[in-house]
């Protein structure tokens, strides 16, 4: 049987956007156990309030919800337990020294299978004031309506 090729997004934290400034991205794999696999191809998973940590050289991701498998039994496991992210341990020793120093954080921005593997985005963010919301907010609805004023002057 061949293997799936290509990325399929399964989930995105979009709330990360909105909250935070994303500097770096970085790809990591993801310890799962069988029928958290089923019920992420399915599509069942909530990256939003999720961070990540870095505790004895290892990176956890906690507050990513992964759904019960609807057709498990005793095999499926508490969707709220923090789950292992995979990287190379100087990864992980670099991340764990950039959010010491600088104060930054580490969120996960999205989930996807990418050659029937999962895969979770990593992005090294620091945090969005109130103002720098409000400001963001303002440029995106000014964009807005200069695209909508061209394209009724063009029409």
């Amino acid at each position: 049987m061949p293997k799936n090729t290509g990325v399929k997004p399964v989930a995105q934290n979009r709330k990360a956007w909105h909250d935070y400034f994303i500097e770096e991205k970085y790809e990591a794999g993801i310890e799962l156990f069988g029928t958290e696999v089923k019920s992420v191809r399915a599509g069942n998973v909530n990256l939003k309030d999720s961070f990540c940590t870095v505790k004895n050289g290892e990176l956890f991701a906690h507050g990513l919800h992964i759904s019960p498998y609807e057709k498990g039994n005793i095999f499926n496991r508490d969707p709220m337990r923090p789950k292992r992210l995979l990287m190379h341990r100087r990864e992980i020793n670099k991340l764990h020294a950039r959010i010491a120093q600088d104060g930054l954080t580490l969120i996960p921005l999205s989930l996807y299978l990418k050659d029937s593997l999962v895969k979770v985005e990593l992005g090294l963010a620091r945090g969005k004031k109130l103002y720098d919301k409000r400001d963001a907010s303002a440029k995106r609805d000014a964009e807005r309506e200069i695209d909508r004023t061209m394209k009724e002057k063009f029409r």
